[in-house]
């Protein structure tokens, strides 16, 4: 099959609408690859050339219809991607060679699985893939990786040749053991063993005891000022502990009036002012396939387990009340299997340019995916669902 492969200096360059028809049809979309998404971390500065993602993006075209796009960026840094190759970039550089700049294909500072190689069909998304790496090879690009895939881009990759790794994650269904749905949170923390139901209660109360109320806001009906304050919180926590935040106020503004309907806001309140804030990112309301993502947080107080009500606590109910099916946490935190957050495989796809360090990383793949598998099997083993506990 011939396509017509352009590359785009801006996401802006691809129609928005052809873009999102293409990520509907996908096997894993998200909110995070929707067009107005990635335009508005461009256009609001917080992933362009000074920030170190200048984008290439792919868009493969057959006459007028869009076949198939990619969200391509060539780095050089390895920031605000939660797939970590600094040993990679380490050992390049102890022999004498550039890792940077290399090719990424992600959803900027965002790690939700899903679809990254949007395409109508299997023969277009091995097509879209081959154009990344011809867009590696031309500008002698170090790399190609493609972070927290879906099935069907793993299969493009396996096709390619790419090396496939694999991560943990920690996921939160709304089903008990049996799979029946919750009902409450009550009966969410009734599924748990006595330890774990205990410690909940425990950070709960606390929070309660300090004089903290919640109010929920979703959609539309989150005001400019709770999004205001909202950046306040993070932009505060960021600056906390010694970075700058990776967001600029602009994208948030971005999402108030581009993606209103994928966003819940959490406002923790004491004495009648705000003192923290929580923000989820949803999809699919009101059908069986809802979803809904945890992202971003931040306290102008401290309270003691402020962050666990306001990061797990508070949308894991809203959750259950609005038959979401399933809650992702975001990137590592072992801690999370404690509010019952389970361990999922996530993955990743990776061309190395240099022959011998792609042999080298290929057999240290191999080692960390036997260690990864024996780590989600001692995981499951550690269940906090009381229906495991010994009789």
């Amino acid at each position: 099959m011939d396509y017509v492969i352009r590359i785009h200096a801006s996401p802006l360059d691809i129609p928005a609408g052809a873009w999102d028809v293409l990520l509907a049809q996908q096997d894993a979309p998200s909110p995070f690859m929707q067009h107005a998404y990635l335009a508005a971390l461009h256009t609001s500065g917080s992933a362009s050339p000074v920030t170190g993602w200048t984008p290439q993006f792919v868009s493969l075209w057959q006459g007028d219809q869009l076949a198939g796009a990619s969200a391509l960026f060539i780095k050089d840094h390895s920031y605000g991607e939660y797939v970590f190759d600094w040993a990679w970039a380490n050992a390049y550089a102890n022999h004498g060679l550039n890792y940077f700049p290399k090719a990424t294909c992600a959803v900027p500072f965002t790690p939700v699985p899903g679809s990254r190689l949007l395409a109508i069909d299997a023969t277009a998304r091995q097509a879209l893939l081959q154009a990344m790496l011809d867009v590696a090879k031309e500008h002698q690009l170090s790399s190609l990786h493609l972070l927290f895939t879906s099935p069907n881009d793993r299969a493009a990759c396996n096709a390619l040749g790419l090396m496939q790794r694999q991560t943990v994650q920690f996921h939160w269904c709304n089903a008990n053991p049996q799979g029946q749905p919750f009902d409450c949170f009550d009966a969410f923390l009734g599924s748990l063993a006595q330890e774990k139901r205990k410690k909940i209660k425990q950070e709960r109360r606390r929070v309660a005891d300090a004089g903290v109320t919640f109010r929920t806001s979703v959609g539309v009906s989150i005001s400019s000022e709770d999004w205001e304050f909202f950046y306040q919180c993070y932009e505060r926590t960021y600056l906390e502990h010694g970075n700058a935040p990776y967001l600029s106020r602009s994208f948030f503004e971005h999402m108030q009036h581009d993606m209103p309907q994928n966003w819940v806001m959490f406002v923790a309140q004491r004495e009648g002012r705000p003192i923290a804030s929580s923000l989820i990112a949803v999809q699919g309301l009101g059908t069986t396939e809802a979803i809904a993502y945890g992202r971003y947080w931040g306290a102008l107080e401290r309270v003691d387990c402020l962050h666990f009500e306001a990061c797990y606590y508070q949308p894991l109910s809203w959750c259950i009340a609005n038959d979401v099916q399933r809650f992702e946490g975001g990137a590592q935190g072992e801690h999370k299997m404690a509010r019952a957050l389970m361990p999922v495989a996530t993955y990743s796809a990776h061309w190395l340019a240099h022959p011998a360090f792609a042999d080298a990383v290929e057999r240290f793949l191999e080692r960390e995916s036997a260690g990864v598998d024996n780590y989600l099997d001692h995981l499951a083993e550690r269940s906090p669902f009381k229906s495991q506990e010994p009789q």
